[in-house]
């Protein structure tokens, strides 16, 4: 009863995968919604469902497609648990995907192009801002290497104009800031604090 999501930006977010007998395959997305996904990203422990996502948005798959019409409530403890159709007409084309509520995604806005910016975060279903409090070189080396923008050139302050705030602190240079400590919406971090940002040495698109 495995089940994963592949192609993402993260382990909450991508394709889904699940494991019968020993072979991984896909889910078709006939009938693929909000209700079936919040099964799929409480299942991997990754919070809620924020976008349920067909045509194959994280590439085909391959191996055999195992549910089609799947028809969760959405309380369900695991997708095998939700009816589906016996049989399917579905090519890899349709595959479908998920992005959970704990899938983090940065941008850098405002700047002369996507390497320069105020950092934000997409975390939750919402775009936030990056106290600076703890926004140091790490930090923004992190950033900068995550969007494919080379190195951290030089950090910025803007101010907070988004709902949420988010705090990172990194011990090292982590392959993401997901995967250093952090806290969202924690008031005592970012109090008095600018909005991060940073210009990277490379060129975004």
């Amino acid at each position: 009863r495995a089940l994963r999501l592949a192609g993402g930006r993260s382990h909450c977010e991508g394709r889904v995968e699940l494991e019968q007998e020993g072979t991984w395959g896909t889910v078709c997305d006939d009938g693929w919604d909000i209700p079936d996904a919040d099964v799929v990203c409480r299942q991997l422990q990754c919070g809620h469902a924020v976008r349920a996502h067909g045509k194959a948005t994280f590439g085909r798959g391959h191996g055999p497609i195992l549910r089609d019409e799947v028809g969760c409530e959405g309380h369900e403890r695991d997708l095998w648990e939700c009816p589906a159709a016996p049989e399917h007409d579905c090519s890899h084309k349709e595959d479908a995907g998920v992005v959970c509520s704990e899938h983090q995604e940065w941008r850098l806005s405002g700047g002369r192009d996507g390497c320069a910016g105020r950092v934000e975060v997409f975390f939750r279903g919402t775009w936030s801002t990056v106290c600076n409090s703890t926004w140091y070189e790490t930090e923004a080396m992190v950033l900068c290497r995550t969007l494919g923008c080379g190195d951290a050139l030089q950090r910025l302050s803007f101010r907070h104009t988004l709902p949420g705030k988010m705090v990172y602190m990194c011990e090292s240079l982590e392959p993401s800031l997901a995967q250093c400590r952090w806290t969202f919406n924690k008031s005592a971090p970012c109090y008095q604090s600018w909005a991060a940002g940073v210009i990277c040495n490379g060129t975004g698109s």
